[in-house]
């Protein structure tokens, strides 16, 4: 997504927390201290993240300065969130605003937080990546390690039980529902993990184990126990999961159809 000196997508996420507003007067200073008193996109979406995770031991204001940092440092961070807002609200039908998925929507909070401790594990910055992990996982019940690979235009909708393990690399345009693990197999070490190719769609509770990829293309049907290779453009369903037809979509996670090929 390339940003224009007119940021048309932050415009418009102004305007509807300004129609918010007026439609709902008890809710002005919460959309004005979430949206309406930032002048960028990732001003507001830094101040909703500290807010949401703040704790005890680390307040929102350290916590604003340490993802401020962030996405200063690094700018496909603030890329991949604008990406990842709009495949929320092109592929979730309950998403009718572009708001939301900043105000709202914990799928969508948990990625871009993940992506800050993502950045500060690179730095090795390691009990800061981990303690913001421990909680992304208290507060939006999405356990992500910051050591994974997430590409841009990530959709994890509903979000709450879905596990993704330290080696693990989802790659660009995937979309998963809630309940999802990529995990392990056991306590064996190094690249354990599984690899999710370009637009995979995962459905609700599937868990995909081991250091196994799921190709280009393909689906993967509610609760399959995935734990072999999927072939590119392929469904998998069952425990433990086998080939059951072929995609004819390019792409089955930007359609988010969960029907079985006929």
């Amino acid at each position: 997504m390339n940003l224009s000196e007119r940021d048309t997508l932050w415009e418009q996420i102004r305007a509807e927390a300004a129609e918010g507003v007026w439609r709902e007067p008890m809710l002005a200073s919460f959309l004005h201290s979430t949206i309406l008193n930032h002048k960028t996109f990732e001003d507001a979406l830094g101040f909703q993240l500290a807010s949401k995770l703040e704790g005890p031991t680390l307040p929102a204001l350290s916590l604003r300065d340490l993802i401020q940092e962030a996405f200063s440092s690094e700018e496909k961070i603030c890329q991949n969130a604008r990406e990842d807002l709009l495949a929320v609200r092109s592929r979730d039908p309950a998403c009718r605003k572009y708001s939301q998925p900043m105000l709202y929507f914990k799928g969508y909070l948990s990625i871009q937080a993940y992506r800050v401790a993502h950045y500060y594990w690179h730095k090795d910055r390691i009990h800061l990546a981990l303690f913001m992990q421990s909680r992304i996982s208290e507060v939006f019940a999405v356990d992500i390690h910051p050591a994974a690979q997430l590409g841009a235009g990530c959709f994890i909708d509903h979000a709450t039980g879905v596990v993704i393990g330290e080696t693990a690399v989802v790659e660009d345009n995937v979309s998963m529902l809630h309940g999802v693990t990529l995990g392990g197999t056991g306590k064996e070490r190094g690249d354990r993990h599984p690899k999710i190719r370009r637009g995979v769609l995962i459905s609700t509770g599937a868990r995909v184990l081991g250091n196994i990829e799921v190709g280009e293309g393909a689906k993967i049907a509610a609760c399959a126990v995935v734990l072999q290779d999927v072939p590119p453009h392929t469904t998998v369903a069952g425990i433990p999961a086998h080939p059951i037809g072929r995609e004819s979509i390019e792409q089955p996670s930007l359609e988010m159809d969960h029907h079985f090929p006929g």
